[in-house]
């Protein structure tokens, strides 16, 4: 089946496109195979869930989540992490309707996301980037100790797992935040503007590309996306030109260096924190370009904001309680 997929994309592309030949790969490469449709079963014995696979064994599980009772089944993948764990990923199919999204707005955020503070939203609210600095230096230490051994060898193969479960804890960790994140921006607001970033292009530029990449942006976005939709909350990506140089109560552009990070209108002297007078640009667009109501207006006239810094290892915190509840404690404070 991945030959056949590989060979009517590769007769897709255009002729001038110089796609080469399909290169052989061993049986070890590859680490994951799909039962779609049928082949497949879960059931439960003696307490036990197990995952029975046609031809080859009854497989018991464990469920990190319930499966709902009126999903059905459409396919499984079960796939070897390089850690050496074995997962089983389902796919089911629920005939549930989301929710209508409102016409009236009544709560609305535009958030503008960056490195030193990655998430900077229209309600003073301002998320620490979450700090990997010891994650990162475990994975430098265990990679030189990798380089060191015989390849081949067992000890080879020993470090080469530690090294991935480096790398496995890093992209969990990042994960965690980004979906704890999203998903209270997705709850708690009607309508949730962003911008609409190319984070490829941001990525090959030569400064400041491991901190782009680390950030997730991209990731971070189609999260949000997804779990807007699911619960009936507007999403909209905005052209993210000029958010940052247009003033939020004149719309004048002035250009600013990265390492100001004051916004500072000449023409009409507001005066505000660079990445809050983003954020409201952003929801401005935002709300324009979604064509519902809305009611209030953007209360520019304010002196600077006092904006509320929230830490991003509270927020990976399991069981935490939500942005809003932690903003309102640390104002009453």
């Amino acid at each position: 089946m991945r030959i056949e997929q590989n060979v009517k994309s590769l007769g897709g592309l255009k002729e001038s496109y110089g796609v080469g030949q399909l290169k052989w790969k061993p049986p070890r490469e590859f680490r994951s195979f799909t039962y779609s449709q049928s082949g497949f079963k879960l059931d439960k014995k003696g307490g036990q869930t197990v995952l029975s696979l046609s031809k080859l064994a009854d497989i018991p599980i464990r469920l990190h989540r319930a499966i709902p009772d009126d999903a059905t089944l459409k396919q499984v993948t079960v796939k070897k992490e390089p850690t050496g764990e074995w997962f089983a990923t389902f796919g089911v199919e629920v005939d549930r309707e989301p929710p209508e999204k409102p016409d009236e707005l009544t709560d609305v955020v535009g958030i503008d996301v960056g490195i030193l503070k990655y998430a900077h939203d229209t309600d003073g609210t301002a998320v620490e980037s979450l700090d990997l600095s010891n994650e990162r230096e475990r994975l430098e230490r265990e990679q030189r100790k990798l380089s060191r051994k015989q390849h081949g060898s067992n000890n080879y193969e020993k470090q080469r797992r530690r090294v991935a479960e480096c790398h496995a804890d890093l992209r969990r960790k990042r994960r965690d935040f980004l979906h704890k994140l999203s998903a209270y921006y997705a709850r708690e607001y009607d309508l949730v503007a962003v911008e609409d970033l190319n984070v490829k292009g941001m990525i090959e530029s030569p400064s400041n590309s491991r901190n782009t990449a680390s950030a997730a942006w991209r990731t971070f976005l189609s999260l949000l996306e997804y779990k807007c939709n699911r619960e009936g909350t507007h999403f909209v990506a905005i052209n993210p030109r000029g958010t940052t140089k247009e003033c939020t109560s004149c719309g004048v552009s002035t250009d600013k260096p990265l390492w100001v990070r004051e916004h500072s209108c000449p023409a009409c002297g507001f005066e505000a924190d660079r990445d809050a007078n983003a954020a409201w640009n952003i929801l401005s667009r935002g709300i324009e370009d979604i064509g519902v109501g809305y009611s209030e207006s953007t209360p520019v006239e304010t002196a600077l904001p006092v904006d509320t810094a929230v830490s991003a290892k509270r927020v990976v915190e399991t069981g935490s309680p939500t942005l809003k509840e932690r903003t309102a404690s640390a104002v009453s404070e």
